[in-house]
Order: structure tokens, then sequence, then C-alpha cells
């Protein structure tokens, strides 16, 4: 895509711009067992304006019926059909492959049993079965174990995929380890690299426009390097929300791969225009703030809505970055921002 210095604007709302929101869950929808939020109503009013809405997930762990479950108790009404998982994406990459029918050493959860199976292929336990392929995907109950299966199998030249490689995962109780971390477990005892199917991968791309169909997608996620890479990889225009991983100040340092093509609080950002970032003398302006890029330090002038101004923050480092990453200092510019009481500035 073309490289973005800046965040777009919309006349439109975006659930009226945009046919189908692509949307990641943890971080986005819920975190652990509840609902982010606004993340109900906004999604309620959203589908009620015609935009088809997908749950697409790189956690591998659980069956699509099983999250369309969990979505309707949040009061998300959802089914099966309308949710999309890295182990749906892994299993269709493998499949295309090794042969019909083919033994798999898996490990991970029932998202990932079933996916396989769908595609046909046996789920194992144990390199002694005779796994022509190995697989790793997320599960709450991993057990060290499996992971030594999995050496056993990676070290005797079994391929290996993983359906995912998020290091981290949102949560109830804060932000928790993901399948990437076991896969780096593998990784380290064996020195071999999986082959990948999950956001950003091109894999996770294809299965979501295989399964919705949608002709002018939106995605919207909580993560720099895997939902907004994985849409400019795959050329779709992407939100990013504040209420997940990726924070503001990783947002100003984000490399060209990284930059959304907007930027909300939460998913009342669907149901809004995006104003536009303009050009003033030596800086940027969106609502009542105009930010630049000075010597050492991002600066931040004027007053308004506290997205406006982090959106004219982001075309100033984006601009000053180029092709690279901002260093400057923004700090004093982020502690000026707040979104419903809480500071943006965020770690990192």
């Amino acid at each position: 895509m073309t490289q973005r210095t800046r965040p777009d604007g919309s006349e439109r709302p975006l659930d009226t711009a945009y046919d189908t929101a692509l949307l990641d869950l943890d971080g986005v929808v819920y975190a652990g067992g509840d609902a982010i939020a606004h993340a109900v109503e906004s999604l309620a009013a959203a589908g009620g304006h015609g935009m088809r809405l997908a749950y697409v997930t790189n956690n591998a762990s659980r069956t699509p019926q099983t999250v369309a479950e969990h979505l309707t108790r949040l009061g998300v009404p959802a089914g099966a059909e309308d949710v999309i998982t890295s182990a749906q994406a892994v299993a269709r990459l493998i499949a295309g492959q090794v042969p019909a029918g083919a033994k798999v050493l898996a490990v991970g959860g029932e998202g990932l049993i079933e996916a396989l199976r769908e595609r046909g292929l046996v789920p194992v336990e144990s390199v002694a079965d005779g796994p022509v392929a190995a697989v790793q995907g997320f599960s709450p109950q991993l057990r060290w174990a499996q992971l030594t299966e999995m050496v056993y199998a990676v070290n005797a030249g079994v391929p290996w995929f993983a359906s995912n490689t998020d290091l981290t995962i949102p949560s109830a109780r804060g932000i928790a380890p993901g399948n990437g971390a076991a896969v780096e477990v593998v990784r380290i005892a064996t020195g071999a690299r999986p082959q990948v199917a999950g956001k950003p991968q091109p894999p996770m791309h294809r299965e979501t426009v295989i399964r919705t169909g949608a002709k002018r997608p939106l995605v919207v996620g909580d993560r720099l390097d895997t939902d907004i890479e994985g849409a400019d990889a795959g050329g779709v225009d992407s939100l990013l929300v504040l209420t997940g991983v990726s924070t503001a100040r990783q947002l100003l340092a984000a490399e060209p791969k990284h930059r959304p093509t907007y930027v909300a609080a939460d998913l009342r950002g669907l149901l809004v225009a995006h104003p536009p970032v303009g050009e003033a003398a030596g800086g940027f302006t969106c609502g009542g703030w105009t930010a630049s890029a000075a010597p050492d330090a991002l600066a931040l002038e004027g007053d308004g809505e506290a997205l406006d101004g982090l959106r004219a923050l982001c075309a100033a480092a984006w601009t000053a970055a180029g092709d690279g990453t901002c260093s400057l200092d923004p700090g004093k510019a982020l502690a000026r921002l707040s979104l419903d009481g809480v500071t943006v500035a965020g770690g990192g």
C-alpha cells in the first residue's frame, strides 16, 4: 500500500462506508470473558445500519461455535459462520501440503482439533503416531509434555506449522503470554521456524476473504503488529481501537506497515465520521489541535477532542519518521490527552 503519513478522514460513518467489519476479538470486543466498554451497543448499531460483522481472531483455542455462543451471551448475536480463526487458516494451509487424511501432531485447544478435522486431517498427540505435519495453537491448558512432543517432531524433520505467533494476549487480569511464547520455546529448542497462518500472514487474510466474501472490508483491531500489519499486507483499510494491546505511544512510533487508516478509542469509532488531518505552517491540524515535530520531541497546541489531538500527532510523527519509526519524545504531548478519563499515553 502507499506509505501512510497521516490517518484518513471519512465524511461518512465507517459502518456505512464499508460493507464488512473484520473484527478482532481479544482486546476489541472482549477482554477475558467480559465485553469491553461500548462494544455491545456499538456492534448492534453497526449491524443495524447494514454492516456485516465478522469476527477474525488469532486465538485458535476455541471452536467458532463456542466463540459465537460467547458473543451471544455478551449480547452480540453471532453464528459459527461469523467467526474466522487462525486454526481454520492453518488447517487449510496444512491441507494444501499433505495427503488427504494425513495425521497431524496437534498441540492446542479444541478449536485447532476441529479445524483440522474440517479439512479431513487426523489430529494425533504423539510422534509415535507417525504424523506428517506438526502444528501449534493456543491453549490455556498447555502442558510441558506437549511442547516436548513438538520438539521431538520438529527435530525429526516433521514440517512445523503455527496458527499464530502473538507473544501476548489481553486478559481480564492483564497481558498474558500468547501462542507465540510457546512457539518460541520450540524454536529455541530446535533452531527451526514454523510456517505461520495467523495475522499478519497472508493465509489468514485468504481464509477471511473466502469465508466472508467481503467486497469493501474494514479490519478492526487493537494490535499494530498483527491486525494493522495484516490489513496493510492485504491492501485493506483498518481501524485501530485503543482498548487492547497497542498504545497511543506505540501508534506514534509505528513503522509504515503498522499505520492504521483510522484510529478510535473503542468500537464507537465505527459509528461516526472521522475528521481529516490538515496541514498548517510547520505542523498538522485536526479539530482544535495543532501538532508539530520539534528537534527532540512532538509538540501539541490547542484544545478539543482528545482523538483529534492524537490524529494530528500521528501526522507529525509519521511524516517525521518517513519510512522508519519516530523516535521523538511524545510524552508531554500525550499527557495533554485523555479518553473517558483514561490517559492514552500508555506504555511502550
